[in-house]
């Protein structure tokens, strides 16, 4: 298919005009990025209320929009389970995270880790974790992309997917952390708005009754073969079996805690000029996402008792969704297509384009985190042992980072295909951070005898043994029937094994007394601030 052609259409247009906004806020933020705390943290001048919408901008992923949405039209109750483990995730992030990560570190997850260990060992890994989490997270997002904008526009999977990572190239390599807040800020924005529409449009079907639309909801059953047949009933992915049982706890435990350790998410809140504001913005982000989540049901029931039809032998088969490579429906496509049927090509046009957006808001902030941990953890602190080259090297590695973490998740996305789905992918993502970054931060804050080698343990074991799993189950190297690994996360296995690794590597080896001696300073800084970086700090 030649990818010019294609005609002009709503969608379209709606793309062009958010594109279009982007780029100039891109503009202006490029005229303020000149020092490293305007590049890599906004000045420290974000407010409260700001960062919550750029958090949440940041968090409701094409995962969540697309992903969740195809999960419970597809799965049911099960598929239900990926919003409320998404939401409870914040309340670790607001009781654990949030204050001592803002006022301990400077830009990145890896200064609080740093604050009492050796910095180079832990920095590296630090580094490598982030690296891996951000490209496992970004791939949903392009994989989210590329299908959405080929059944929109025309454009072959890889072209699309090639076009968002160079968008998001522009906003990161130009405006820095500026323009990826307001980015995220307006896609939130606009996120929110088409999800109340959406969910209005399905209730309006039913009359605003919640009563008749869950009723329409309990009745609804599966085509051909499966079993429960019931919409609202556990046990289509999750326990029927003991298997499938561990799986969900598995996938509870990396979503629950993995939010926690995810690097785009934990750079947010070096961008808020206090730890109170810090605070402030997780209690508005989840605010914001747990509406967001409480919509989903919605619109994921709703497309699953509008637009299903029996089409597809022994599987949910849905009229009006597209089909994916393997000829069953595309749950990455489901929000838009019960948009277009509901609410006409304008409404799905506008659907569409807040979806792009979203992805696009993402991947910048992923790409932000993994540029700004390579060149202020890797680069400045590991190679050249904390001292920058040349004025506006940090800045300028950053830049040159960016284009490699895009280039190669673009690489992975056209070859996974648009056929695997978002929020799985993304499911993933917080089973490595749970699984890597989360014990250390939390022994970090909270144990005085933990020590380096505790830490690179930590970091080390809980991010081999994730990718380790994920590679030997049916989300990795081999099918359902020949997996070493039965389950489709790890996380039931590999978080235990990083906070094991952690005590075992403090434990068995000798105490490290400067660690210890900064342990009280560490929890002094956490608990008041004294000390923490401030707005406009870090030229």
């Amino acid at each position: 298919m030649n990818i010019l052609a294609f005609s002009f259409t709503p969608a379209l247009g709606m793309f062009l005009a958010f594109v279009g906004v982007t780029l100039v806020i891109t503009y202006f933020s490029a005229r303020k990025a000149t020092g490293s705390a305007e590049y890599f943290a906004a000045g420290r001048s974000i407010k409260g209320w700001q960062n919550g919408l750029a958090v949440a901008g940041d968090y409701m992923s094409a995962a969540s929009f697309l992903g969740i949405s195809g999960m419970i039209c597809l799965k049911g109750f099960d598929g239900f389970m990926y919003s409320v483990g998404f939401l409870v995730a914040y309340l670790t992030v607001l009781f654990i995270v949030a204050e001592p990560l803002r006022n301990a570190g400077k830009y990145t997850m890896a200064d609080l880790l740093a604050y009492r260990m050796s910095p180079r060992p832990v920095r590296a890994l630090a580094a490598l974790s982030t690296l891996t989490v951000s490209t496992f997270y970004m791939i949903a997002q392009m994989v989210g992309a590329g299908g959405i904008i080929e059944q929109l526009i025309g454009v072959p999977f890889a072209p699309a997917v090639i076009g968002v990572g160079v968008l998001m190239l522009v906003y990161v390599v130009f405006g820095g952390m500026l323009a990826t807040t307001w980015v995220q800020i307006i896609k939130a924005v606009l996120l929110m708005g088409g999800a109340f529409a959406l969910s209005w449009m399905v209730l309006a079907k039913y009359n605003f009754s919640l009563g008749t639309f869950f009723d329409a909801v309990s009745v609804a059953d599966y085509a051909g073969t499966q079993t429960p047949k019931n919409l609202l009933d556990p046990g289509v992915s999750y326990g029927a079996t003991t298997t499938s049982k561990m799986d969900f706890i598995s996938l509870a435990l990396g979503l629950v805690l993995g939010t926690a350790g995810l690097p785009h998410i934990l750079v947010r809140f070096y961008t808020v000029p206090d730890a109170k504001t810090a605070r402030v913005s997780v209690v508005w982000a989840t605010a914001i996402i747990g509406v967001f989540y409480v919509l989903t049901t919605f619109f994921g029931f709703g497309a699953a008792t509008l637009l299903k039809i029996t089409s597809v032998p022994a599987q949910v088969g849905f009229d009006f969704i597209p089909l994916d490579a393997k000829g069953l429906p595309n749950g990455n496509m489901v929000a838009p297509t019960l948009a277009k049927v509901l609410g006409g090509e304008m409404f799905f046009a506008f659907i569409s384009a807040v979806a792009f957006a979203t992805i696009l808001a993402v991947v910048a902030g992923l790409t932000m985190s993994a540029s700004t941990s390579f060149a202020h953890d890797f680069y400045t602190n590991v190679i050249h042992h904390g001292k920058e080259t040349a004025p506006g090297q940090e800045v300028k590695v950053a830049r040159i980072t960016a284009f490699f973490v895009g280039a190669a998740s673009i690489a992975l996305a056209i070859k996974l295909g648009s056929s695997v789905n978002a929020a799985m992918l993304v499911g993933l993502a917080f089973a490595v951070a749970a699984s890597a970054n989360l014990p250390v931060i939390v022994f970090s804050v909270f144990w005085k005898r933990f020590n380096t080698t505790g830490a690179v343990c930590g970091l080390g074991f809980g991010l081999a043994s994730s990718i380790t799993l994920i590679l030997l189950s049916k989300n990795g190297l081999f099918t359902a029937d020949t997996a070493p690994f039965p389950l489709t996360q790890p996380g039931l296995v590999s978080i235990p094994l990083g906070f094991i690794a952690a005590y075992l590597g403090t434990v068995l080896t000798s105490r490290d007394p400067d660690a210890e001696a900064k342990f009280a300073e560490l929890s002094v800084r956490a608990e008041t601030g004294l000390g923490a970086e401030k707005s406009g700090s870090g030229h």
